[in-house]
């Protein structure tokens, strides 16, 4: 969920001490603006040299000393012709201040400090006491890679020094199981300079998303979606009627066919395919909702300064389902989506849920009435769910309103999930109708809706979450079977293949090592279960099970653990 009010100003704040100290260390330095965030601050900048992580030592020293100073923060309206001559030397700032409508513009104050500022700060910086800095990437001019690179530097700042000391507790916790750590130690999945922001998922890895894609499968089936498949490139007029290329060209990847002179879009939605099989023939009101699901890979060009593993890369998986139906069982479906989605959450071990009302935000497509049909139609259903939520105005997606799903991690964490939203606009765009009981053509409703969102994304919280350490069901390998010495490996070989075919993801440690140093590599990989066989079990046909807690249980016949298996 948004931070309050109070938090963004002391963030902001910070952005402008930042700026402040880098200007006093490195004269010369163009500053170029510098937000409050979800998680903290950044300020880009255009350096004579480039920054490197040994100065950020040196910059929160002086951002600290001037904090001490105690300076006011004050901010005025000055006359843009005032404006250009402060900023002359700073062509960045120079055309913020043209592109701006009104006669004057903002500037914010702090000693002999001064920056282009529409306001929002705290009273002097002094007030500026708890932060860091927490690192250093690439960006670009206005997000757009075209444009001039900079350099962003980033940080944290609370209100009290225990937050401050909580928030560095957890980053080290976080560093230790930081999921990019994590799938390189157990081999899941890998990155390459060959592809820069794609990840490579290894057979365990890819396990891993199949067990995700196969359960949410099996949940959808219940409740009667049928899947397909689309192309992963389109033509650019296909993006173009949809409205994506309004709101999305600037991150999407084109490829052009010299032949046919055309130019195809790799896609970063999954939306208009769902809709050219929609529309490929008429449609009747009894085949209403129609419910077309599908695990469909997008691309989205991010700026390599933000790519971070599978949390933000270039290609990802979205569990995308698209709902046609009439406005009359539109509450009816995103009813039953709001319950799906709160109990695939809890299946990944995933309780401490909030939910978030996004409505029409500045930019955006369609009629405001139709706009104002769909978010109460969010809201009954949230209603009739009994789902307490919380009014987020202006943050809807360009072609409607939706349903935003926050879930807290075992670290205490906040990440976006799933999300569901109505669209009246492209049913209008694409001129999409079904035949209703009159003979008349009428408009559908268009519900999208993902519950994972990313796949790839969901996969790393999901990992990060339980340290590596998965749950039984989800695990790559769910057993691995340990032999005492080598005259048990003929029995091994017989649990091995009746846990097989009982449908278990099985291994067996091959190694001569002795059994202490077979159990800690089993217990390196984060298997859950070690599965046990000296003298005493292969003469009696039985298994010890150990499982990665420590636990153990003695005597266990192949079929008890089989069946703990499937119970858990």
């Amino acid at each position: 969920m948004a931070p309050d009010k109070d938090i963004l100003l002391l963030r902001h704040s910070a952005a402008h001490l930042l700026a402040h100290a880098v200007t006093e260390l490195y004269p010369g330095t163009l500053l170029t603006i510098g937000p409050a965030t979800e998680t903290g601050f950044f300020y880009d900048f255009l350096p004579l040299h480039n920054f490197k992580e040994s100065d950020l030592p040196k910059i929160e020293q002086r951002m600290l000393e001037i904090a001490q100073r105690n300076l006011p923060i004050e901010h005025k309206q000055v006359p843009k012709a005032e404006a250009l001559k402060l900023f002359k030397d700073n062509p960045f700032k120079l055309e913020m201040i043209n592109q701006i409508p009104e006669e004057t513009v903002g500037i914010a104050t702090q000693g002999d400090f001064y920056d282009l500022c529409k306001g929002g700060h705290v009273l002097t910086t002094g007030d500026i006491k708890h932060f860091k800095l927490t690192g250093i990437s690439g960006s670009y001019w206005r997000a757009d890679r075209s444009n001039q690179a900079l350099q962003r530097l980033s940080g944290i700042v609370f209100f009290t020094k225990d937050d401050l000391i909580a928030f560095e507790d957890a980053s080290e916790q976080a560093k230790l199981c930081d999921h990019r750590r994590l799938g390189k130690q157990l081999e899941l999945f890998s990155f390459h300079d060959e592809g820069v922001g794609f990840p490579f998922f290894h057979p365990k890895g890819k396990t891993i998303l199949n067990i995700m894609i196969e359960y949410l499968r099996t949940e959808l089936t219940a409740l009667n979606y049928q899947e397909l498949q689309t192309p992963v490139l389109l033509s650019n007029e296909l993006w173009k009627r949809s409205g994506h290329w309004d709101f999305y060209k600037d991150k999407m990847y084109f490829c052009t066919v010299h032949e046919e002179d055309t130019t195809y879009a790799v896609r970063p939605m999954n939306c208009p395919g769902s809709i050219l099989i929609y529309k490929d023939r008429p449609r009747s009101y009894r085949e209403l909702p129609l419910k077309l699901s599908e695990f469909g890979l997008v691309h989205r060009y991010e700026l390599s300064g933000v790519l971070h593993g599978l949390m933000r890369a270039r290609a990802f998986t979205i569990d995308d389902a698209h709902i046609y139906c009439t406005v009359d069982q539109m509450e009816q479906e995103i009813l039953e989506t709001i319950e799906l989605t709160f109990r695939v959450l809890k299946k990944f071990g995933f309780h401490d849920i909030t939910v978030g009302l996004s409505t029409r935000p500045e930019e955006s497509m369609g009629d405001a009435a139709l706009w104002e049909k769909a978010t109460n139609a969010l809201k009954n259903a949230l209603n009739l769910a009994k789902v307490d939520y919380n009014l987020q105005e202006g943050e809807g997606a360009f072609y409607g309103p939706k349903i935003e799903f926050v879930f807290r991690d075992s670290m205490g964490r906040e990440w976006q999930g799933g999300t569901i939203q109505v669209d009246f606009c492209n049913p209008e765009n694409f001129d999409m109708t079904y035949i209703a009981p009159g003979g008349t053509r009428q408009r559908p409703v268009m519900i999208h809706r993902a519950i994972y969102g990313s796949l790839e994304r969901f996969f790393a919280v999901v990992l990060e979450h339980y340290k590596g350490i998965l749950p039984l069901w989800l695990s790559p390998v769910q057993a691995c079977i340990l032999t005492i010495t080598d005259e048990q490996k003929a029995y091994a070989q017989i649990v091995y293949k009746k846990l097989r075919d009982a449908g278990l993801r099985v291994e067996v440690d091959e190694s001569s090592e002795k059994i202490s140093a077979k159990i800690k590599t089993a217990q390196l990989a984060k298997i859950p279960w070690m599965l046990i066989l000296g003298k005493k079990e292969a003469d009696a046909k039985t298994i010890t099970l150990r499982k990665h807690d420590g636990s153990q249980a003695f005597g266990l016949t192949i079929e008890q653990v089989i069946l703990e298996a499937k119970e858990q």
